[in-house]
C-alpha cells in the first residue's frame, strides 16, 4: 500500500481521496495540509485522515511515497520548489503554474532532478483511453486531424496532441468566440434545481502544425450540460475514429464500422454489481477497468489511475505526464484564449521544456 499527503482541500483535491478511499489496499491518505478550520474538519470526519497546518508538520509526521499538490496555478510552484529541495516526488494537479514563466520555472526544477508529475486525468478516462490506445496502435494509419469537443484548455490539448503525436513544434492558431443562449446544466455543487437559458461562451479554434491540424470546441459549461454532447474525431490515412465508431476498409471495398461498446456489470440478470468493466473494439478489449470491485465513475477512475502511476513512477516506472507536457497543452490554452480574444492569427514558440516532452 502506497501512502500519499496532499496539499489543499479544494473540490479537486477530495477526488484524489475518494479515489484512495475506493482502493485502501492499494493506496492511503497518510495526510492533509490546511489551514481552514471547516475543510480540517471535512477531512477528518469524511476520510479519517490527520490534517497539518504547513507542509513541514506533514513531511516531518509522515512518511510518505509521494504528495499531491491540489492548489491554486498561481502558488503550485512555491509548493513545488519546496518539496524539491525536500527529494519528494510530487503528482501536481493541472496546470502546475498559471503563465509562461511560472511553467519554465517548474520546467527547470524538473530538469534538474524534481520528481514532479502531472495529474491530467482525461487520457486516461475509459473512452478516451479506448481511442488512444487505437491510435497507438496504428489502427487508423498515420493521424493528419484530431477535433476535439469536450473539456475546456490544457484537458483538450492533452487528448489532442497524444492522438496527433504532436510534441513541442510550432503550431499557427486561429480561434472565434461566439456568445449564445443554451439551457444551464450542472455546477460543481450538483444538479441543476431549474431549468433556464443562460448566455455561455463558445471558443472553436484550429491550430496547425505541419502535416497535422487540430480541431478545438468548446462552449462554456458543455462538460456539465444536459444539451451538449462531446464529440472527439481522429482522421488517419486508413481510417477514422468518431467518437465511438471506427470506420474502416479491408482490400479493395470491404467497409467496416466497429462501435466501441462499454460493458456494464450488474444490468439484467447479473448480479455482480454495478460497474463498468470494460470497452471492447476490434478484436476484444480496447480498454479494461483497472479497479474492478471499486465502483467508480469514469473520471474517478482516471484519477486513481494517476495515483497508481505516480505511485509506480516512484518505484522506477516511466513517468506518464510530466510538466513539460503540462506546460506545452497549458501554453498552447493561453495563446489560444489571446488568439480568441484579439482575433488574431498567432504562431507558439518553441519552448525551452521542449526537450523534455515525452511527444516529440
Amino acid at each position: 500500500m502506497v501512502r500519499f499527503g496532499l496539499i489543499g482541500w479544494g473540490w479537486r483535491a477530495e477526488f484524489f481521496a475518494r479515489a484512495a478511499a475506493a482502493l485502501p489496499e492499494r493506496l492511503s491518505l497518510a495526510g492533509v495540509v490546511t489551514r481552514d478550520a471547516a475543510r480540517a474538519e471535512a477531512v477528518r470526519e469524511g476520510y479519517g485522515a490527520p490534517v497539518y497546518a504547513d507542509l513541514s508538520s506533514l513531511l516531518e509526521a509522515e512518511h510518505l511515497a509521494f504528495v499531491v499538490v491540489s492548489v491554486p496555478p498561481a502558488i503550485a510552484a512555491q509548493h513545488l520548489t519546496t518539496l524539491a529541495r525536500a527529494n519528494m516526488a510530487v503528482l501536481c494537479e493541472t496546470p502546475p503554474a498559471a503563465d509562461v514563466e511560472g511553467l519554465r520555472a517548474v520546467c527547470e526544477l524538473a530538469r534538474h532532478g524534481a520528481r514532479i508529475q502531472v495529474a491530467e486525468q482525461y487520457p486516461f478516462q475509459p473512452l478516451h483511453a479506448a481511442r488512444i490506445a487505437l491510435t497507438d496502435a496504428g489502427v487508423i494509419g498515420g493521424p493528419s486531424m484530431a477535433s476535439v469537443s469536450f473539456s475546456h484548455g490544457y484537458h483538450a490539448f492533452s487528448v489532442m496532441r497524444r492522438h496527433l503525436h504532436v510534441g513541442g513544434e510550432a503550431a499557427v492558431i486561429r480561434a472565434a468566440r461566439l456568445v449564445a443562449m443554451s439551457e444551464n446544466g450542472n455546477t460543481r455543487a450538483g444538479p441543476r434545481d431549474h431549468a433556464e437559458l443562460v448566455a455561455n461562451e463558445r471558443i472553436t479554434a484550429t491550430l496547425e502544425w505541419e502535416h497535422r491540424l487540430g480541431l478545438y470546441d468548446f462552449e462554456q459549461n458543455q462538460h456539465r450540460s444536459y444539451v451538449r454532447l462531446p464529440h472527439v474525431a481522429i482522421r488517419g490515412a486508413n481510417g477514422e475514429i468518431a467518437d465511438d465508431r471506427v470506420r474502416l476498409v479491408h482490400g479493395l471495398d470491404e467497409l467496416r464500422t466497429v462501435h466501441l461498446e462499454r460493458v456494464v456489470a450488474g444490468q439484467d440478470g447479473d448480479l455482480s454489481g454495478h460497474e463498468l468493466m470494460g470497452i471492447t473494439g476490434l478484436a476484444g478489449w480496447a480498454w479494461r477497468n483497472p479497479f474492478m470491485g471499486a465502483r467508480l465513475a469514469d473520471d474517478e477512475i482516471a484519477v486513481a489511475e494517476c495515483l497508481v502511476r505516480m505511485a509506480a513512477h516512484v518505484e522506477g516506472a516511466d513517468g506518464f505526464y510530466n510538466v513539460a507536457d503540462a506546460a506545452q497543452d497549458h501554453y498552447l490554452w493561453l495563446l489560444l484564449q489571446q488568439a480568441a480574444a484579439s482575433g488574431e492569427t498567432l504562431r507558439s514558440e518553441v519552448q525551452p521544456w521542449a526537450d523534455q516532452l515525452t511527444m516529440h
